[in-house]
């Protein structure tokens, strides 16, 4: 048995390696079809088993049939007939769609609709064809006519021709009553649709959303394989690993013996780069036992790589490229340098470490003002801060002050305030009386507010206020958009986040923990803050924001044993590390830095 690869190199040259059981002669090569033998190499371990590479013209496959028609029993998808077909016979596959006046059907595929009409002279064809339930699978035979002018239907793309059905088959008949239709018009909620999940995935929409997803990675693929990244496919069972989400656990039959399920293949591309794999990506399946959330789900895919020798310049840069290169050619290409912006930026500027920069609005301080009243300064860490919208977009109907209310009792250690700004300058709230009218006249006019905004303010603890305006700032606009008033920009908006910490501290135990993990370089500035601030130590980890969603994140591991045993120690969990997890940076691993693009819902979404 003969056993073909193929690996292509370059435009215009490819190249074939053949394993065979016996010598392979010239003659035999052009008997079948192929070129010269160029270079022919013999296995050490047997004489009778050659590796023959062979070099071809581009040219050779010129009469390929590269058809998305090629291995099926259909002539033409549904969406791939045009005026230019009319008089040929074709052979449609797809979804009965619906019956219309007992002489038009309607077949769907994935590529689209066509239209069938029904021969009034096959009187049995066009009954057994009527009785066929909606979404029933059929295969069709027929000939490709002319719509007349007054039946063009200029929103089809298949909407000038038509097809006289000469014969058909049902492959599998659908049952006579659905739980809904599959019609952009009838969408169903969506829990109806995830209990028919079959269902929805016939809806153009997740269509397009699973093959534009699909192009994206693989030209993701092939731009890492161009510059020399490895694929390497790497274990899902593992042993528990502390820190980091709570794992799966996969039983086996040995009794008190057990798996877990990878969070990431974080250790096993630790390994790659100890062992001189520089440069190394995966489609990766991962697991985390964490609470499901729109863009959070127990099992996901993420594009990961790692890489040796580089630092974040060189990170950045490639990430960049990667995505310009991979960016799908119908939207709005995206720039070659995304913006930047710090973890401590991002906090007080937009209250969250996912900005969403297509708006401005952004939180503003004003706690100078309000330490005039020392009855305020109730917390250590005080801070005041508001978020205020101009006359053309201020709303402050009962459902908008329901909402925000609703959001400040999440947040106990800051106070709210929601009020307007009239044409006297003063406050519709009781504020003005906390902070006297001179005082709040003074913050109208020191903030140039203007005459009848909308004024979000916060007080208090800074996390709890901080945290507070920007989901204030989010869940506004979000209903003002909903009213149908556009205040997002349009397009792709790229963000780095930057500088963030690497510890902070545990609300449940209130203990010092990884803001990230703890292989985490901290920053080279920062070192002597370790055992006397840590709190202060940047770390050199990354995130990639688009949309105010985070789609990618990477860090800088630690390669210095002795400061990975630092943090360890730090982190009072150098126990719980034993050589299975550190063993390769013992061995001198080079300086490392990963990143993951993660596939879920909120990843790479286009509109």
């Amino acid at each position: 048995m003969t056993l073909l690869r193929w690996a292509c190199y370059g435009k215009y040259k490819c190249f074939k390696i053949f394993f065979t059981g016996g010598a392979l002669s010239q003659t035999d090569t052009l008997k079948r079809g192929l070129s010269v033998v160029r270079r022919a190499y013999c296995s050490p371990s047997s004489q009778d088993r050659n590796i023959y590479l062979i070099d071809e013209e581009e040219n050779l496959n010129c009469n390929e049939d590269k058809s998305i028609n090629k291995y099926t029993n259909r002539s033409h998808t549904c969406g791939e007939l045009r005026s230019g077909n009319v008089g040929q016979t074709v052979t449609l596959c797809g979804w009965l769609e619906y019956h219309r006046m007992n002489k038009f059907v309607v077949l769907r595929d994935s590529y689209g609709e066509t239209q069938l009409l029904l021969n009034d002279k096959d009187v049995q064809t066009n009954e057994t064809l009527s009785d066929v339930s909606y979404e029933s699978v059929i295969q069709i035979r027929g000939t490709v006519l002319s719509r007349p002018k007054d039946m063009v239907n200029k929103k089809q793309a298949t909407g000038q021709i038509e097809v006289l059905v000469n014969d058909f088959k049902v492959v599998n008949k659908a049952k006579n009553t659905l739980p809904f239709n599959v019609r952009e018009f009838q969408k169903a909620k969506e829990p109806l649709r995830m209990q028919y999940r079959y269902l929805d995935l016939r809806f153009p929409q997740m269509q397009r959303n699973l093959r534009e997803r699909s192009a994206l990675l693989m030209k993701m693929r092939n731009f890492l394989v161009k510059n020399h990244f490895v694929d390497v496919e790497t274990p899902t069972l593992f042993k528990a690993t502390p820190g980091g989400a709570q794992e799966f656990i996969v039983p086996t039959r040995f009794p008190g013996q057990f798996y877990s399920l990878v969070q990431s293949p974080q250790q096993f591309k630790q390994m790659l780069m100890a062992g001189a794999i520089d440069k190394y990506f995966q489609i990766a399946r991962c697991y985390r036992d964490e609470g499901v959330k729109p863009d959070r789900q127990p099992e996901f895919t993420q594009l990961d790589i790692e890489m040796s020798f580089t630092d974040m310049e060189g990170v950045l840069g490639l990430i960049e490229d990667l995505l310009c290169s991979s960016w799908p050619e119908y939207l709005n290409p995206i720039p070659a340098k995304f913006q930047r912006m710090t973890f401590t930026e991002a906090l007080e500027n937009y209250g969250n470490d996912k900005p969403d920069t297509r708006f401005d609005f952004t939180i503003e301080d004003c706690t100078e003002l309000f330490k005039q009243d020392k009855k305020l300064l109730h917390t250590d860490d005080f801070r005041a801060c508001f978020v205020a919208f101009p006359k053309e977009y201020a709303n402050l109907s009962k459902v908008v002050k329901e909402l925000m209310t609703g959001l400040a009792n999440k947040h106990p250690k800051a106070k709210f305030v929601q009020s307007k700004i009239n044409t006297a300058k003063e406050w519709t709230s009781k504020i003005s009386k906390l902070l006297g009218s001179h005082v709040a006249s003074k913050f109208v006019e020191e903030n140039k507010i203007q005459d009848e905004s909308v004024l979000f303010l916060a007080y208090g603890d800074k996390r709890d206020v901080l945290s507070l305006l920007g989901k204030v700032r989010l869940e506004y606009v979000n209903f003002l958009e909903n009213l149908g008033i556009i205040i997002r920009r349009k397009g792709m908006h790229f963000l780095w986040i930057t500088d963030f910490p690497l510890f902070e501290v545990s609300e449940e135990t209130g203990r010092l923990q990884s803001a990230h993990h703890p292989f985490t370089a901290p920053h080279q500035d920062d070192l002597h803050l370790l055992q006397t601030d840590p709190l202060k130590v940047r770390a050199l980890a990354y995130d990639l924001v688009l949309n105010g969603n985070e789609v990618g994140g990477g860090s800088i591991r630690i390669h210095d044993p002795s400061l990975q045993e630092t943090i360890l120690d730090i982190l009072c969990i150098k126990k719980r590390f034993d050589a299975t997890h550190t063993g390769h940076v013992k061995f001198r691993m080079p300086s490392a830095w990963r990143y993951c693009f993660r596939t879920r819902p909120t990843a790479f979404y286009f509109t």
